[in-house]
């Protein structure tokens, strides 16, 4: 008589990448409760209820998107479904996202005591992974209730979007208390950024057994920097489209604010610093530099697959106008060389659906100007990074490191990042040999278009479990929203 079986599922002929070997091996995966029980090269199939052929396919560890943005430009509870879905045909199983009080999300200004519940309302059973939020402290009293979002939420992670107060998000603003709905007496300014970093400071120092995971997340531009720019290439008729809009917001800009955010991160002994989607080769050596100058801040640099795969000369123009701008292809090359240097500790989407009657001006739909900042890119993360990352030698050890591993330990992800027993058992299988055009149409997103479009990847997400459920499989997402909210602390 033979035994029942022990194991959920077992996934057979997995070539397993995981982040912290040097080589692929073709194993089986055994999924018990959700969690990865059992990894070994032949797992018989009388121990599994279930049997998958994973067919020789790369394995790699659920992708942890850590740079999102759910309900930005339409309601949070839809956003949240079409959007995870999107991600979920990427290979993304963990979504983790920016929120702020303020004009877009949920346009309502106050307390996070209040806003935040509703966040997670509109959240539950709608996104089909895995999904929890970063949040930016706006007004004085959102810093009071960094140790409420800390305990009661498990919010370990903050941040500051350095040009805000001084310049809009989609381009010269003089409306910025109204558009941040704070107190006109009140100032998101670099003061506020020092009082930010000085009470994670404090809450470190109450947490001591989470000091390696309250982080900050700093978006880097100076707004004074932006403002006399934008001013001048309006002015310049030679420039158009994503070559007038990297002008407008130069690349020292951001280096300058990166050695501002340091040195208060300094000054308060904020202990870990995340300098966000580092667009060019400008940012990079800043933040480099700022590691040497300061190294006792552990620092982690962030770029994302947009700024890796688009420049300015990208045929998708308008289209691919975010915040910091798509830049020339001497940077983006410089970036690539950071990856391939480590000098890179996470590769992001900062997905964030702009639906196209939103996006670009119907009048004058080719006026950068008037063209709304963001775009997604979720369903394209994996696929992007292993294809222009083969291209140039990147392991796909190293991939998994930037997309799953180092983001799950710096946010709080404990049972995230790897395929390993006791993890939450997320695995994407990846043909490395089927390419693809990219086109807007086969996306589960709501935009409509991309600005990838048009582009060959060759590495194609086949299949996306979470927790051991296939959630993504040939083409179709499946069942029912089954994401759950992550506590971090």
């Amino acid at each position: 008589m033979s035994e029942p079986p022990i194991l959920d599922k077992i996934v057979k002929n997995v070539r397993v990448v995981r982040p912290h070997e040097n080589a692929i091996a073709l194993l089986d995966i055994g999924i018990k409760d959700g969690k990865f029980a059992q990894i070994a090269p032949h797992i018989s199939a009388d121990q599994g209820k279930e049997v998958f052929d994973g067919k020789n396919l790369l394995g790699f560890p659920g992708v942890v998107d850590a740079h999102m943005h759910i309900g930005i430009y339409q309601p949070l509870d839809q956003d949240a479904v079409t959007e995870s879905k999107a991600a979920a045909m990427g290979g993304v199983t963990t979504s983790l996202n920016y929120i702020r009080t303020g004009k877009y999300y949920l346009n309502k200004g106050g307390s996070y005591q209040d806003f935040f519940p509703e966040v997670l309302a509109l959240s539950q059973g709608n996104f089909f992974v895995d999904y929890s939020y970063h949040i930016a402290p706006l007004s004085n009293q959102h810093i009071d209730e960094i140790p409420m979002l800390f305990e009661e939420y498990g919010i370990s992670s903050f941040k500051i979007f350095m040009f805000y107060g001084g310049y809009g998000l989609h381009g010269l603003s003089d409306q910025q208390n109204l558009f941040l709905m704070i107190n006109k007496t009140e100032r998101y300014d670099f003061a506020h950024f020092e009082f930010i970093m000085r009470e994670l400071t404090k809450l470190s120092a109450s947490h001591p057994e989470a000091q390696a995971t309250i982080s900050l997340s700093l978006h880097c531009e100076v707004a004074e920097i932006l403002n006399a720019y934008t001013k001048i290439v309006e002015n310049d008729l030679s420039l158009t489209g994503l070559h007038a809009y990297s002008a407008a917001r130069p690349p020292h800009s951001e280096g300058l604010a990166i050695c501002i955010a340091s040195y208060l991160a300094h000054e308060t002994n904020c202990a870990n610093i995340n300098l966000l989607h580092l667009s060019s080769r400008k940012a990079m050596e800043a933040a480099l530099t700022m590691q040497t100058a300061f190294p006792h801040i552990n620092f982690r640099r962030e770029v994302t697959v947009g700024h890796l795969l688009l420049d300015v000369d990208t045929p998708n123009g308008t289209l691919a106008k975010v915040n910091p701008p798509i830049r020339p292809r001497a940077d983006v090359e410089y970036l690539w060389q950071a990856v391939l240097n480590n000098q890179v500790d996470w590769i992001v989407s900062d997905h964030a659906c702009c639906a196209a009657e939103q996006k670009v001006n119907a009048k004058d739909p080719h006026n950068i100007w008037l063209a709304k900042s963001g775009f997604g890119g979720t369903e394209y993360l994996l696929s992007g990074v292993f294809s222009e990352g083969s291209k140039r030698g990147m392991s796909y050890n190293h991939m998994a490191k930037l997309l799953s591993w180092n983001p799950s330990r710096r946010f709080s992800l404990s049972q995230k990042g790897d395929i390993a027993v006791g993890f939450d058992a997320d695995l994407v299988l990846l043909d490395p040999n089927e390419s693809f055009v990219v086109n807007a149409a086969e996306s589960e997103s709501q935009q409509g278009y991309t600005p990838f479009a048009g582009m060959e990847l060759t590495g194609k997400v086949k299949s996306t479990f979470l927790r051991g459920n296939l959630i993504y499989h040939n083409g179709q997402v499946l069942g029912l929203p089954s994401g759950r909210y992550l506590k971090r602390s």
